[in-house]
């Protein structure tokens, strides 16, 4: 006589209920959490350029590497006139000690969007300083690293024979860059030779402790403010960042000089 099987007990009914449900409800609450974690990594980091987060719309665009700043940097107030320094004898600058308005740049040697600024909207703010109406003042930070320094000291250098328009022009020729190659000790010194410098006294001005300390006071400068990538502008007190369009610069002056008047 056979017998009828036992009947399967409930409570191992419920726990193969039970199981997939759990399962389910750990592979979602896992998935959430991926999820948020991409989104707090899409967000801006508080380093970023100090300069932008003082309210600079629309740039972005032509703008070099950004460096990271010190810790406790702090991004400058919008009214940043004070940066100008307007020293007759200042060699890293162009136009009247006491022009009405001035422009301060902070750039790089190896900065592609720096040589494009030069080559593109310099010529058009130079009417302004041959007219007496603007002062402009460079600095340069080095975001690129030493070749960059270096090729800061060497214009240095170049400015104390007074041809510090004429080798900066060497350095951004034809809007470019030069290699990184180019910026050795012997490629700078070539580009002294092409300027028609006194190459001795230029080596030793461009190794000089004076010239040293002086290129990294610039430089420390434009981290201070904020200027953690190239270019970066104070124009008539008000920051520009990026390697914006000539008529971006000339709107600017052009107030400043109105509002001047």
């Amino acid at each position: 006589m056979s017998h009828p099987l036992p009947a399967e007990p409930k409570t191992r009914s419920r726990k193969n209920t039970l199981l997939p449900l759990f399962v389910i409800i750990i592979a979602a609450a896992l998935i959430g959490f991926v999820i948020w974690q991409s989104i707090g990594d899409d967000t801006p980091e508080s380093t970023q350029d100090g300069m932008e987060q003082s309210g600079v719309e629309g740039e972005s665009q032509g703008q070099g590497p950004v460096a990271v700043p010190e810790e406790g940097a702090q991004p400058e107030q919008s009214d940043m006139s004070d940066i100008e320094r307007r020293d007759p004898e200042d060699l890293l600058a162009v136009g009247p000690a006491d022009a009405p308005v001035a422009i301060v740049m902070f750039t790089d040697a190896q900065c592609p969007f720096c040589a494009a600024w030069h080559d593109q909207t310099l010529p058009t703010m130079m009417e302004y300083v041959e007219e007496g109406d603007l002062r402009i003042e460079w600095r340069d930070v080095n975001v690129f690293g030493e070749a960059s320094e270096r090729a800061a000291r060497a214009t240095y250098a170049a400015a104390m024979q007074d041809a510090f328009t004429e080798y900066h022009g060497l350095l951004f020729a034809d809007g470019e860059t030069l290699p990184e190659s180019g910026l050795t000790d012997e490629g700078l010194l070539d580009l002294a030779e092409q300027a028609g410098l006194d190459t001795a006294q230029f080596q030793e001005d461009m190794n000089s402790p004076e010239v040293t300390e002086q290129i990294a006071a610039n430089a420390q400068e434009g981290l201070d403010i904020g200027a953690y990538s190239t270019p970066a502008f104070i124009v008539a007190g008000e920051p520009i960042i990026g390697a914006q369009p000539t008529e971006v610069f000339v709107t600017a002056v052009d107030d400043a000089l109105a509002q001047d008047r």
